[in-house]
């Protein structure tokens, strides 16, 4: 997301001095990504942001493949998933591939006692059920239910929730999330016919800056294994920063869907994109209004993608019965559609109040046994009459 940004104090100019009130120098830091090649951002550290005191044992944080070549049509219950304190240990990754993995998450507690950076992959986690702060060197995101946050890779953040009850569904990319292209004009505006704008993102805010020494716990997933290492300094003493390259947050229920006289495709629904997959939000809208139209989705083949849909409120007019965090996967190359009864059911309707989100992969997905665990066992069977 091209848009420029800037918290705290910085210098006239990058690269030069930049001294504190006792007359030593702040620590710049250049954090960017794709080599010099794309967005970045300049921060100001009151101390050195590489004092590193120890390095503990490493994690495999790698998904398993129960199912490695999939074909079935699956629906997993993703509130099945048992809540579970820490954060990290929340995360259960149901499906994955070399460029991606979706995980559903239900933590209870905050992140207090440690900070964590991913820098394999960027983050979207969407938020399903619950409220609080997204914390990151940059400044802070408040979220509440239906937002999206987007957190580039090697951003040092913890989450607080304002409660225990929370659910989120999180997609790490291994190539970096962006808004659609098509929505943008050559200089990075959103254009006019974009489903959202600039002044829809949450931008990070209220940038707090700790001056402070001692162990402070920061675990690093590089590589897909978890690192523990301990810093002599607080991660979050910026001072300033300016760029491009930082978290921000957008709403679902700030996307303004597209409609037409007959059926439209899937990819009016596109909200990020990257080189591997896509991700697009299903939103409450009018349905088409020709006056022969069948608004329910015709049987089609994703051909090329695996589609993943992950069931957010509303009654879905496509499917016969899903619940909220339902999460159906549809593999490459085998058709579906809407379930019987609904695409007739569907002529004549004239709004549908569904909320989802779906991601499509461009390579296959696998399964974890946690999805398996998830799997309805027969969802493959629903289109029988």
């Amino acid at each position: 997301m091209p848009l420029y940004h800037t918290l705290g104090k910085i210098p006239h100019k990058r690269h030069t001095t930049f001294k504190k009130p006792d007359g030593n120098l702040y620590y710049e830091q250049l954090f960017g990504t794709i080599g010099f090649d794309g967005m970045s951002s300049l921060m100001y550290h009151v101390h050195r942001p590489t004092m590193v005191k120890s390095v503990g044992d490493a994690i495999d944080m790698s998904p398993k493949a129960a199912v490695a070549n999939n074909i079935t049509s699956r629906m997993l219950k993703g509130f099945d998933i048992d809540p579970a304190d820490d954060f990290l240990e929340s995360r259960k990754v149901v499906l994955f591939n070399g460029d991606c993995h979706i995980a559903v998450a239900a933590p209870r507690k905050s992140m207090t006692d440690y900070f964590y950076k991913n820098t394999d992959a960027d983050e979207l986690i969407f938020v399903h059920k619950g409220t609080g702060t997204l914390k990151t060197m940059l400044g802070e995101i408040p979220f509440e239910y239906g937002d999206y946050l987007l957190v580039p890779r090697g951003m040092i953040y913890q989450i607080h929730f304002d409660a225990e009850d929370n659910r989120l569904l999180i997609t790490e990319s291994y190539s970096p999330i962006y808004t659609p292209k098509r929505y943008r004009n050559w200089f990075g505006q959103h254009l006019e016919h974009s489903p959202f704008c600039e002044r829809d993102f949450k931008l990070p805010q209220n940038l707090r800056t700790y001056d402070e020494f001692g162990d402070f716990t920061l675990k690093i997933k590089k590589q897909g294994m978890l690192h523990e290492l301990v810093y002599a300094s607080h991660p979050f003493d910026i001072i300033g920063w300016d760029g491009y390259n930082y978290p921000y947050g957008f709403s679902i229920h700030d996307f303004e869907p597209i409609t037409g006289r007959v059926h439209m495709p899937p990819p009016i629904h596109q909200t990020f994109e990257t080189d591997a997959f896509v991700v697009c939000s299903f939103v409450p809208r009018l349905y088409d209004y020709h006056p022969q139209a069948i608004p329910a989705p015709y049987n089609h083949s994703n051909i090329d993608s695996d589609e993943v849909l992950y069931y957010v409120d509303g009654d879905f007019m496509s499917r016969n019965h899903v619940d909220k965090g339902f999460i159906s996967l549809h593999p490459a190359g085998i058709p579906h559609g809407p379930h019987p009864g609904a695409y007739e059911r569907s002529v004549g309707q004239k709004e549908t109040l569904e909320l989802a989100v779906m991601i499509d992969t461009f390579k296959p997905l696998q399964l974890t046994q946690t999805a398996l665990d998830l799997d309805d066992g027969t969802y493959y069977q629903s289109w029988l009459e």
